[in-house]
């Protein structure tokens, strides 16, 4: 059965432990816990530290699982999104020691699955960027592999404004990339985080890759994208996404989620499904953001049923 939850960062005033009470009592099973290093975000939606994972111990471990099982909420992943293959090394290496701790956290915990980015050199090609990838990447597979940990990436571009153009800042953005990525390291611990919204902007197909990569697809976010037609008309295909289609929640955006789910179902897909909220019409307070988990939560539960009330 699938399994509904949220990603923690859109919820960065509360501890974990708060988290998952207001997740049980809006009807999510499970949540994508975020696992920054603390200090300042880089970003929106980044910098978040539910659990830290540096120096996390199994007795604080044991903790963490006592508080979300008392609150009736799995932990579906471990949520890390930096850019690894950022040009400056030093940098770089800072995020890939950290993503390292996050897999070690994730082993003590008993969560099978942490989430992130391949990264990107955004001012070279898929090709220029290749080698370094692999450089990064076989290591730390392999490092995952060997505590029993599954990488999920997420296929968001991080291609919206200009520091970010021309490349984006994250390689696996589409199926031809996906699969020299699993032909170059065939670890079944190296799978996707996949979200179809990334899919709309770019005008892909995103029900077709359900089936191909059934048996890599690890983790689902939920969000939505909406498409200002109009919009593109005047700036083109080529200036920065963000000028032409916004993030929505479920059902407010141009996904069909009837289709979707329908589709995911039948390649026999089992995991979580997790609302990504990154709607700015939401964000306005901490009540708006809890109300857009709550709207997500019963827009989904058409296609995924709550967990069943103990008797």
């Amino acid at each position: 059965m699938l399994k509904l939850g949220f990603v923690t960062a859109i919820l960065p005033d509360l501890p974990l432990r708060e988290v998952a009470s207001f997740a049980s009592a809006s009807d999510y099973s499970c949540v994508e816990v975020m696992c920054w290093p603390k200090g300042k975000a880089e970003r929106r939606y980044a910098g978040v530290t539910h659990i830290d994972v540096v120096g996390l111990t199994a007795a604080e471990a044991a903790r963490i699982n006592d508080a979300m099982k008392t609150a009736g909420v799995a932990i579906s992943g471990l949520g890390y999104y930096p850019n690894p293959l950022v040009p400056d090394s030093a940098e770089a290496q800072v995020y890939i020691d950290h993503l390292k701790q996050v897999i070690l956290g994730a082993r003590l915990l008993g969560v099978g699955v942490v989430n992130t980015f391949i990264g990107r050199d955004w001012t070279k090609s898929v090709d220029a960027n290749w080698p370094r990838f692999l450089d990064v990447w076989k290591p730390l597979i392999r490092f995952a592999a060997d505590n029993g940990i599954r990488i999920g990436i997420e296929n968001c571009p991080m291609s919206f404004s200009a520091d970010e153009w021309p490349g984006g800042k994250n390689l696996a953005v589409s199926p031809a990339i996906w699969r020299r990525m699993f032909d170059d390291i065939p670890d079944n611990n190296f799978g996707l985080n996949f979200d179809p919204s990334h899919m709309i902007w770019q005008r892909m197909d995103y029900l077709k890759p359900l089936r191909e990569f059934a048996s890599r697809i690890f983790h689902v976010h939920a969000k939505d994208a909406r498409i200002d037609q109009e919009r593109l008309d005047e700036v083109g295909i080529l200036a920065y996404p963000l000028q032409y289609h916004t993030p929505k929640l479920p059902g407010l955006g141009d996904v069909n989620w009837g289709r979707f789910f329908s589709v995911l179902t039948e390649t026999g897909y089992d995991g979580p499904v997790c609302v990504e909220v990154e709607d700015r019409a939401f964000e306005g307070s901490l009540e708006n953001r809890q109300a857009a988990l709550r709207q997500s939560a019963n827009y989904l539960k058409q296609f995924i049923s709550p967990p069943a009330l103990s008797a």
